[in-house]
C-alpha cells in the first residue's frame, strides 16, 4: 500500500503544481529597424476579480485586457510615439473585501518608427 501511495501522491502534487506555471509572454512587439527615441513613457490600467469570498472570486472585470490597455496608455503618454523599448512591467494587487484589484504599470522608452 505504501509503495503505491508515494508515487500517487507525487503524481497528484506534480499535477496540481503544474497548473501554476506559465511561459514567458512578450508585452511589447518587436522594435522596428530604424527608430527615434522620444522620451520616457508610463501607462497603467486596472482590472478586478470580484464577488463573494476570497476563494470564490470568479467574475473578471477588465482583468484580461489590463496589459494591453496599460501598454496603449504608455504609448499615448508621449505624443507621436508608435511603440516602446526597454519595457518594464509592474503589478500591484489590492484586496477590497468583495474582490481583488490588479493594477498594472508599464514603463519604457517611447519610440517613433522612421520609415525609409
Amino acid at each position: 500500500m505504501r509503495k503505491i501511495s508515494l508515487p500517487l501522491a507525487s503524481a497528484a502534487t506534480l499535477f496540481i503544481l503544474s497548473g501554476c506555471s506559465s511561459h514567458n509572454v512578450t508585452i511589447a512587439p518587436q522594435q522596428p529597424k530604424k527608430y527615434e527615441v522620444l522620451g520616457k513613457a508610463e501607462g497603467g490600467a486596472s482590472g478586478s476579480l470580484g464577488v463573494l469570498g476570497t476563494a470564490y472570486y470568479f467574475i473578471p472585470m477588465g482583468l484580461n485586457t489590463r496589459m494591453e490597455r496599460a501598454y496603449a496608455n504608455a504609448i499615448e503618454s508621449v505624443p507621436g510615439a508608435t511603440g516602446l523599448i526597454n519595457v518594464t512591467y509592474q503589478e500591484d494587487w489590492l484586496w477590497w473585501i468583495i474582490g481583488t484589484s490588479k493594477d498594472v504599470t508599464i514603463k519604457g522608452d517611447a519610440i517613433r518608427e522612421i520609415k525609409e
